[in-house]
């Protein structure tokens, strides 16, 4: 799925000044969204009265004696998928979008996004909201908050990094940053604010991990041991990092299987912060729980965390934190010169690389998810044509599809179900109020993906099943050479990712044509579709044997269709004609690309070779899983969409003919 990763330091950017910018919210039309100048104002029906929520904000404002609160859109690990009762922002200003960030004076209320969710916030808001396109926040705050001024904020939702940057921006200014423990929206949404969850905690089967836990901790030990700081603890925020080294799963977060939790790590303990009452009598035996040496875990409840590392660090320590992921409450209980940091823990290094085992599941994870991906690429086929399907019923079928399979636990992000001009708006999501119905004379966007106790899937398809006009068959054959051009690049080991990322873009680039998203991302086993650090952009580390990546370029034309061809791929050992230290991708994701859509005269030789290999790779990867099932008119599909292509305009065959042809691809099957 496209990411643009800007949440991590949310203060300093300039929303509307990206080089790259998304549709703006005007391509789909006014009459959806809100009109404040109008009189009276005019509010659509998926608008959100926050007046009385406002109004008890603004009660517990003033009884803090602040002039602004800044209500930030993640919860106390920078989740990028936050729980229910962490949506503060989307309950005190109706915009539920992925990516923003408010603040309230006793005046005005104001929300800062960027241009994927402006359209969404003037669907969602009231007037009384303003929606800021342009400037940072600092400068709101420095314009709206008078001199001597309280600026106050919940320290559990600011990571280091965010509280830096907006604490540099103030500085000399007058006005002071508040760290306050108490959530003030927390104060005023009250008993409504959803329970905080409570289903169990378990220990993924010995089958579908990697390594033991106590040998994750052993290698992590070892790295403290060497590091040239030599801390004697490691403090884990982020979420993943937790359930990765426990081999731990749970679903607290939507379309990640975690749970609350944080770890203290020294070379002699294991601290786990977390509610007890979740785990099962097997669980916490797993975690050899009734011991104390250095490979027994401790549990400790969750919401004693900052005094126990308050305490912890009043010794003789030195405590290693993530800048990115550990937040500023408890950053500011560690003494400065007790703590050492970097933009990444230890963990995140680790859990990128994955060895043999890892690879295998996340590999099988791709095979049966192809298998769901050509299932609905023929269901939508047949049913296209007569009119029944639109963006949200067709993301309902796919989901059922993932939910239907071996060792699923459902979406690993909201499907992204887009058609004609709605594709291009590339984070758009349709819902059972708002879609629209798929067309054979549009094209349509698919960026969908599951989540298996034996890995995590991600994967975009563009498909057009009329007559696309010769521009929008160059776009996508352009997007399509970008995705060959940077799967088959051979490259130096630890070639930073941003190195690479032209590769993507320069079919597109010669041609005048861009787009403004990043061009892949890590992912997990079982863990995170987006998993950080991996991938193509400046804050990235660099590629390394045993990584998994997305590759997934794209082009999208404001107001009429959108464009992305998302693979997985491993990044592997490069066979070279001369010795060295040289690495390839190895795409794992099995399902071909739209034939209608692809203008051959276009491909290079070497792309064209390179395509009719992936082809052929997909017909032995996942055919035999087809006719396992005895899914034979999706073998039938997947032997016609791989054939290989000439160097002539491609042809295209009707669904209804490949019935005709089955019985001779169930044959070749066979033999």
């Amino acid at each position: 799925m496209a990411q643009a990763h800007w949440h991590c330091y949310p203060w300093l950017v300039l929303l509307c000044a990206c080089a790259w910018s998304y549709p703006q919210a005007g391509s789909l039309g006014r009459e959806d969204v809100r009109n404040c100048s109008s009189n009276p104002p005019f509010l659509p029906v998926t608008a959100v009265n926050t007046t009385m929520r406002l109004a008890a904000l603004r009660q517990q404002i003033q009884a803090w004696n602040l002039s602004a609160y800044i209500i930030p859109d993640t919860d106390a690990h920078m989740s990028e998928y936050i729980g229910k009762q962490d949506e503060r922002r989307a309950w005190i200003s109706g915009f539920s979008g992925t990516a923003g960030v408010a603040v309230v004076t006793m005046r005005k209320a104001a929300l800062w996004t960027d241009s994927r969710y402006w359209t969404q916030a003037e669907r969602q808001m009231d007037c009384n909201w303003e929606l800021h396109r342009e400037g940072n926040i600092p400068s709101w705050v420095l314009a709206e908050v008078p001199a001597e001024g309280r600026v106050g904020f919940d320290p559990f939702l600011l990571s280091v990094d965010s509280w830096e940057d907006f604490d540099l921006e103030l500085q000399g200014s007058k006005r002071h940053l508040v760290s306050i423990t108490t959530n003030l929206v927390d104060l005023a949404w009250g008993s409504e604010r959803p329970p905080l969850p409570s289903q169990p905690i378990y220990a993924l089967p010995e089958e579908f991990t990697g390594s033991t836990w106590q040998e994750k901790v052993s290698t992590v030990r070892s790295y403290m041991k060497n590091h040239t700081m030599a801390p004697t603890a490691l403090l884990l925020s982020a979420l993943d990092e937790t359930a990765w080294l426990f081999n731990l799963r749970s679903s607290d977060i939507p379309y990640n299987p975690f749970f609350y939790s944080y770890t203290l790590l020294t070379d002699s303990s294991i601290r786990l912060f977390v509610n007890k009452s979740r785990f099962s009598l097997e669980t916490l035996q797993y975690l050899n729980t009734n011991c104390i040496s250095s490979m027994c875990v401790q549990l400790e409840d969750y919401s004693q965390v900052r005094d126990s590392v308050k305490a912890y660090a009043s010794g003789n320590v030195t405590i290693l934190i993530s800048t990115s992921y550990t937040n500023y409450g408890l950053y500011e209980v560690i003494p400065k010169e007790k703590v050492m940091i970097q933009m990444y823990s230890p963990v995140m290094g680790v859990k990128a690389v994955k060895n043999s085992k890892e690879q295998a599941l996340l590999k099988a994870s791709h095979v049966r998810d192809a298998v769901v991906v050509i299932q609905y690429l023929v269901w939508l086929e047949k049913n296209v044509p007569k009119g029944t399907v639109d963006e949200f019923s067709g993301a309902e079928y796919i989901d059922d599809l993932r939910r239907n399979e071996s060792f699923s636990s459902g979406p690993s992000f909201e499907t992204i179900s887009a058609s004609g001009l709605n594709a291009a708006l590339a984070h758009y999501s349709p819902t059972k109020e708002l879609h629209r119905k798929l067309s054979s004379d549009e094209m349509y966007l698919v960026d969908s993906g599951g989540q298996y106790w034996d890995g995590t899937t991600d994967i975009t398809r563009t498909v057009h099943w009329g007559t696309p006009t010769a521009f929008q068959k160059e776009a996508y054959t352009r997007v399509l050479m970008g995705n060959i051009d940077l799967s088959r690049i051979i490259f130096p080991a630890a070639t930073s990712g941003r190195v690479l990322d032209t590769l993507a873009r320069k079919a597109l680039w010669e041609v005048g044509l861009n787009y403004g998203h990043g061009t892949g991302h890590g992912i997990g086993n079982f863990l995170c579709v987006h998993e950080w650090p991996v991938g193509f952009q400046s804050s990235n580390i660099a590629m390394n044997k045993g990584m998994f990546t997305s590759i997934e370029p794209g082009y999208y034309q404001d107001g009429e269709f959108g464009i992305r061809l998302e693979d997985v791929a491993l990044v592997v050992e490069a066979k070279t004609k001369y010795p060295g230290a040289y690495l390839t991708f190895e795409v794992v994701s099995f399902v071909p690309y739209d034939r209608n859509l692809i203008d051959v005269s276009l491909l290079s030789p070497e792309q064209l070779q390179y395509l009719n290999r992936y082809y052929q790779t997909i017909r032995e990867k996942v055919g035999p899983e087809l006719q396992r099932r005895q899914l034979l008119e999706e073998l039938a599909w997947l032997e016609e969409h791989t054939k290989p292509l000439l160097a002539m305009a491609p042809h295209t065959t009707s669904l209804a003919s490949l019935w005709v042809a089955s019985t001779l691809a169930i044959l070749s099957w066979s033999n």
